[in-house]
C-alpha cells in the first residue's frame, strides 16, 4: 500500500486514488512519480481517475473490480454514481482448490494475557452473565414488558443511562412564558453519574427482554428460524438462563425451542423456564410465577464470578454500519488485524453481512480450508443474490445514501472495503444464519447487510464480543452481547464520543500504522471482556431484530 499525505493507492492494480483530504478542482497532485491535475474538486473519502477511462472500461480498487465506467471519466476526473455503476468479477469453486498457507502476525504479545470471564458447564466463557426473558411470539410482548417494569427498578437493574433530564424544568418555563429561543437555550441535563454493580446480585450484568414481532402469522420458516435464533441467545456463553412466556398456539413452539437448544448444547445445564399463557389460571398467575421462577434463576445465577480466562475463549463478531470512505482504509483493516491476532491466539472470529461481501467472493473462496465450505459459501452467495434480485433489491442496491454522500458509490466498493475486517487468515467454517460457531479461527457467518439485524444474529451465533466500525456514526448495541464501536475517522470520534469506544483515524493521519491500531484495540477488548462497560452499555443500547427471510402469509 502506497500513500502520501493527499491521497491513497490501496492496491497496485487499482486504477483510482482516494483522496485523504479535501481536494481542489484543478489543484495538481503528485503520487509516486506522477502528476494528476484534477479536473474538479474531490472530497476526502472520494476518489478520481488516474487514467482516461472510457464507457464499459473496469474501476479497479483493493485489487478488484468494483465497477464499470458508464459515460468518459478523463484522468483526475471525480467518480461517482453518475459515471461508474457496480460491477463485480465472477466467482468459482475450483476443483484442483489447494488450502491456503497463512502467516500469523506476531502474538508473543498478548500469549500469557487473559481476561475476566463467566466459566460455563460446556467449557465456554462469557463476557457477560445475562439472564434473559423471551416472548415465543409477539403476542407475549405486553407481557414481557409487564415483568420489564416489576423487575428492573425493584432489583437495581434500571437501564444505565448516560444523562438524566430535567423535563419538568421546561415545563415551568414555558408556563412562565418563556420564548422558544429561551427553551432551546436551557441546559435540562441534571445527572450524568453512572452506577454498574448490582447492589443485590453483583455478578449478573443485566436481565435481557427480546420482544419482537415473530413467531405467528408469517411463513413458518421464520417462525423456526426464530425458535433457532431464540436458542442461540440462550446458548450464547454470556447468558446464565432464560425464563420463556409462551402463548401456546403459535407457530413457533416450544418443542422447536427445546429440539433447537438441544441439538446446540446436547448437554447444556443452564435454567430455561418456560410459562404457558393458555395453561395458566390467569395473566396475573402467569407473570406471578415468571417474576418468581425468575427470581430464583437470578439466585442462582449470581454464585458465578469472573475469573481469568486465557484469549483463546474469545469469540469475536465482526460488524460495520454508517460506513464511509475511510471505513476499508483504518478501521476495517484494524478489525482485520484483531481478527488475525485473535485466529493466531487459538480464538475465533465471524465476519457476517454477506451482502457486503459482492465482489469479494473469489478471494475468500480461496481462502476457504477446504472445497465443502468453499462450495457452502458460494451456494448461500448464489442462493441469497437470486432471491434479492427477485425481489428487486439486488446487492447493487445495498449502499445507503449515507455510504454514497462518504464516498462508497457502489456495492462493490462497500464490499471490498468491508471484507477487510476478516482480516487474511484462512476461512475455517461458513455458517447460515443461526448455525453455531464451533471452530476457532476465522468463520463467515450469513446475515444481512442491515446493522441491527446482523449484531442480532453474530450474538445468536455464539460471539460474546462484537467489533462495529462506522465512519458516519451509528448508535446500536445488543442485550447480550457488548458492542464496541470503532470510529474509522477522528473527526467522527471527536463529534460522537458518547457512543464510540475507540478511534481509528490516527491511521488515516499516519501517526499509527495498522498493526499499531490493532494491538491497541486487542488491549482494550481484553478490558471489555473483562467487566469495562462499553457506550452501548452505558447507553443502554439492547437493539434485537431477528432476520425474516420468508414472506407473510
Amino acid at each position: 500500500m502506497k500513500d502520501s499525505k493527499q491521497v491513497l493507492q490501496i492496491h497496485s492494480k487499482d486504477n483510482v486514488l482516494v483522496a485523504l483530504t479535501d481536494l481542489k478542482e484543478f489543484s495538481e497532485v503528485v503520487f509516486g512519480e506522477k502528476f494528476y491535475q484534477l479536473k474538479e474538486s474531490i472530497p476526502a473519502k472520494h476518489k478520481f481517475s488516474v487514467v482516461d477511462l472510457e464507457k464499459g472500461d473496469a474501476v479497479y480498487m483493493y485489487g478488484v473490480l468494483v465497477g464499470r465506467a458508464i459515460k468518459r471519466i478523463s484522468k483526475g476526473g471525480l467518480i461517482s454514481t453518475s459515471n461508474l455503476e457496480h460491477d463485480t468479477e465472477k466467482y468459482q469453486v475450483s476443483e484442483t482448490k489447494v488450502t491456503m498457507s497463512w502467516d500469523a502476525p506476531d502474538i508473543r504479545k498478548f500469549e500469557n494475557k487473559t481476561f475476566n470471564g463467566y466459566h460455563r458447564e460446556d467449557g465456554k466463557v462469557g463476557t457477560e452473565n445475562n439472564w434473559l426473558i423471551i416472548p415465543l411470539v409477539f403476542c407475549q410482548n405486553r407481557n414481557v414488558e409487564v415483568l420489564e417494569q416489576a423487575l428492573v427498578d425493584e432489583l437495581g437493574f434500571s437501564k444505565k443511562k448516560h444523562a438524566q433530564f430535567d423535563v419538568k424544568s421546561l415545563v415551568e418555563s414555558y408556563n412562565n412564558g418563556a420564548s422558544e429561543s429561551e427553551l432551546l437555550a436551557k441546559d435540562i441535563i441534571i445527572s450524568d453519574s453512572h452506577n454498574y454493580k448490582n447492589p443485590l446480585f453483583p455478578n449478573i450484568d443485566g436481565i435481557k427482554f427480546l420482544t419482537h414481532d415473530g413467531g405467528c402469522g408469517g411463513a413458518t420458516s421464520d417462525s423456526v428460524t426464530l425458535c433457532n435464533l431464540l436458542a442461540g441467545y440462550i446458548n450464547n456463553p454470556n447468558v446464565a438462563g432464560a425464563t420463556i412466556l409462551s402463548l401456546g398456539c403459535q407457530h413457533a413452539q416450544v418443542s422447536i425451542l427445546q429440539d433447537a437448544l438441544k441439538k446446540m448444547s446436547p448437554k447444556i445445564d443452564k435454567t430455561v423456564y418456560v410459562l404457558e399463557q393458555q395453561q395458566s389460571v390467569s395473566e396475573k398467575d402467569l407473570i406471578s410465577e415468571a417474576i418468581k421462577k425468575t427470581f430464583i434463576g437470578l439466585v442462582q445465577a449470581n454464585k458465578i464470578e469472573r475469573k481469568p480466562a486465557p484469549l483463546d475463549k474469545l469469540v469475536i463478531g465482526l460488524e460495520c454500519g454508517g460506513s464511509d470512505g475511510f471505513s476499508g482504509i483504518s478501521a476495517n483493516p484494524t478489525l482485520g488485524y484483531v481478527s488475525d491476532l485473535i485466529v493466531g491466539l487459538g480464538g475465533a472470529t465471524v465476519l457476517s453481512e454477506f451482502p457486503e461481501l459482492n465482489g469479494v467472493e473469489q478471494e475468500l473462496i480461496n481462502r476457504c480450508s477446504n472445497e465443502r465450505i468453499a462450495n457452502k459459501f458460494s451456494n448461500i452467495m448464489s442462493v441469497y443474490s437470486e432471491k434479492a434480485d427477485a425481489l428487486g433489491a439486488g446487492f447493487y442496491a445495498n449502499p445507503s445514501p449515507g455510504n454514497i454522500k462518504d464516498g462508497l458509490i457502489t456495492d462493490a466498493i462497500k464490499s471490498a472495503g468491508a471484507a477487510k475486517k476478516g482480516g487474511t487468515s484462512p476461512v475455517q467454517d461458513v455458517l447460515d444464519y443461526t448455525e453455531q460457531v464451533q471452530k476457532p479461527g476465522l468463520n463467515l457467518l450469513c446475515t444481512p447487510g442491515n446493522d441491527v439485524e446482523s449484531t442480532t444474529g453474530l450474538a445468536g451465533s455464539g460471539t460474546n464480543v462484537i467489533l462495529f466500525t462506522t465512519g458516519l456514526g451509528t448508535p446500536t448495541g445488543n442485550p447480550i452481547t457488548p458492542v464496541i464501536k470503532v470510529a474509522s475517522n477522528s473527526k467522527l470520534y471527536q463529534k460522537m464520543n458518547d457512543i464510540i469506544d475507540f478511534n481509528t483515524g490516527s491511521v488515516i493521519e499516519g501517526t499509527m500504522d495498522i498493526s499499531e491500531a490493532g494491538e491497541a484495540l486487542l488491549e482494550y477488548i481484553i478490558k471489555v471482556a473483562s467487566g469495562e462497560q462499553t457506550k452501548a452499555r452505558i447507553l443502554g443500547q439492547d437493539d434485537f431484530i431477528p432476520w425474516k427471510r420468508g414472506m407473510s402469509l
